[in-house]
C-alpha cells in the first residue's frame, strides 16, 4: 500500500492507494492518473520522489530498487556545518569539503517504498479539491470546528 502525496500549486492531497501498477516506475517518471486512482482519470503526475518503510529517502544516484550508502555533498539531504566553519552566521552558507555517506534506496519504486510524492503535469476533466473535498478545508475552520469538542 502506498501513501500518495499529490502537489499543485502549493497545495496538497493525501490519497492511499494499493495499485501495483506504479512497482517498477523509476523517479521523474510521468504517470496516468488512471494508475494511481479511477477517480483521477485524464491526470498526468510525475514521480518527484519517494522513501520507503524505514524512511530513508530515494535517490537518482542509487540504481535498482536495495538500499546503499552514498557519499552526498551539501544540499539536497545534507544541511550540516562541518566543524572547522565554527560559528561563522554568513547568508550565503556552504561549507567548504564537507560530505557525508547517507543511505538511500534505489530509483526504482518497489514494494518497500511507502510513501510517493507526485507532481501534477496535466489536469484532468474535474478539480482536485472537486476529488478530494474533506481535504479541501481551510485551517482556520478546522481549528474553529475542533475547540468547541475539546471542551
Amino acid at each position: 500500500m502506498f501513501k500518495i502525496n499529490i502537489s499543485e500549486k502549493g497545495k496538497s492531497f493525501h490519497i492511499d492507494s494499493e495499485s501495483g501498477a506504479l512497482v517498477g516506475k523509476e523517479l521523474n517518471d510521468k504517470i496516468s492518473g488512471v494508475d494511481v486512482s479511477p477517480e483521477l482519470n485524464g491526470y498526468e503526475f510525475q514521480i518527484m520522489g519517494a522513501s520507503d518503510k524505514s524512511g530513508f529517502p530515494v535517490s537518482e544516484e542509487v540504481e535498482g530498487i536495495g538500499l546503499k550508502g552514498i557519499l552526498i555533498g551539501y544540499g539536497v539531504g545534507l544541511k550540516k556545518k562541518s566543524r572547522r566553519e565554527g560559528k561563522k552566521k554568513r547568508s550565503n552558507f556552504k561549507p567548504r569539503g564537507l560530505r557525508m555517506r547517507r543511505k538511500a534506496r534505489g530509483k526504482i519504486i518497489s514494494p518497500e517504498i511507502m510513501q510517493i510524492n507526485l507532481k501534477v503535469l496535466k489536469e484532468g476533466n474535474k478539480k482536485l479539491s472537486e476529488i478530494f473535498p474533506e481535504q479541501n478545508k481551510p485551517k482556520e475552520v478546522e481549528k474553529k470546528l475542533e475547540a468547541p469538542a475539546a471542551q
